[in-house]
């Protein structure tokens, strides 16, 4: 059996969680692929890409909405090339790209204290989330409500879209540039084409199904692309970033270090979780392997010890977030079978 019907069997056993909930209609569709450092890749797909209004089965080229996938695939990536080229350092205030931040409660304001690092690995006092699309959709106006808003603090540093819509606005002062306007690998991109998108919520805010527009509403209304929310990709624009990593092409050395390495936050590296006990990543996989999972049903881990990387995608939100679908769960199962699998083969 050749390298190739072995990944391929691999990732089809991986799969099998996935084709119970897909038969029972509790997930519409699910895209698997795993890459190796060698550049070896396999993928195994199912379902429907929509349901309503009308039916369309899932192919390998549909467009996934990433969600916060966004953060490590294309934010976190874009700060550490700005800290490559000298732009700023990691331990920088983000005030020295946005000197405007809290700008009328200079001297007392918390935000103003806040660096790059902090934010990146979640070490902040800010509010998890806010509905923002709710002050309004003005995507300029929004921005600077965001920069002068008084958020309320929390009493432990949780996992924060808002640290993360504050790096897209750095970058964006850094590059002079909309985030739209930022090269990105092949298969990523901010937005589809509803043609080839898988949909996502039958939106309650928008009043229609969502297909190639960003399902985060904070992300919309900040004009479809900010920080925390808005990359789309296919799966194999993401198996194709994931193996820039593993192979350092992706990125500077200092970088992928710094996305590997455990920050003051245990639980995180800049950008990226860390496997943790209760990780959505599993507990097969090594201490070397780091990750990150999507609110649209979205997942990508990458293992540098064995040189492997997988990345699960769904529509888990279509056509309700309100599915109770356990996708924590799902990712464990998924995870850990691709990687006993992969240890059978290679131990």
């Amino acid at each position: 059996m050749s390298f190739s019907e072995i990944l391929d069997n691999l990732v089809k056993d991986a799969f099998l969680p996935m084709d119970s909930f897909i038969s029972e209609h509790k997930i519409p569709c699910a895209s698997l692929g795993v890459v190796t450092r060698e550049g070896k890749q396999a993928f195994h797909f199912s379902g429907y890409a929509q349901l309503i209004p009308e039916k369309e089965r899932l192919t390998r080229h549909h467009w996934f909405d990433l969600a916060s996938l966004t953060k490590v695939m294309a934010t976190t990536p874009a700060l550490l090339k700005l800290v490559d080229n000298g732009f700023i350092d990691l331990d920088s205030p983000l005030t020295e790209a946005i000197p405007d931040l809290r700008q009328y409660e200079v001297n007392t304001a918390y935000e103003r204290g806040l660096t790059f690092r902090d934010c990146l690995t979640h070490n902040t006092e800010l509010p998890a989330v806010e509905p923002l699309y709710t002050y309004g959709d003005d995507p300029n106006r929004l921005r600077h409500f965001i920069l002068q808003n008084p958020w309320k603090r929390v009493s432990v540093p949780v996992y924060s879209d808002i640290n993360f819509i504050l790096i897209g606005i750095a970058i964006e002062r850094l590059t002079g540039l909309p985030l739209r306007a930022l090269a990105l690998p092949p298969g990523l991109a901010y937005g589809a084409s509803p043609d080839l998108a898988v949909a996502t919520e039958n939106c309650v805010f928008r009043h229609h199904v969502l297909k190639g527009e960003v399902h985060d509403e904070n992300a919309w209304a900040l004009g479809g692309a900010a920080g925390h929310a808005g990359l789309f990709g296919t799966i194999e624009g993401v198996l194709h970033f994931a193996y820039s990593l593993l192979t350092g092409e992706g990125a500077s050395d200092k970088a992928i270090r710094a996305m590997r390495q455990r920050s003051a936050n245990p639980k995180r590296s800049i950008g990226w979780e860390c496997k943790s006990d209760n990780w959505a990543g599993g507990q097969a996989c090594s201490g070397q392997t780091i990750g990150h999972t999507g609110f649209t049903g979205t997942g990508l881990w990458i293992d540098f010890q064995r040189g492997i990387a997988w990345t699960l995608l769904t529509n888990r939100v279509h056509p309700t977030r309100f599915s109770g679908v356990p996708m924590q769960s799902i990712r464990k199962q998924v995870s850990d079978r691709i990687i006993e699998g992969w240890d059978k083969v290679y131990l």
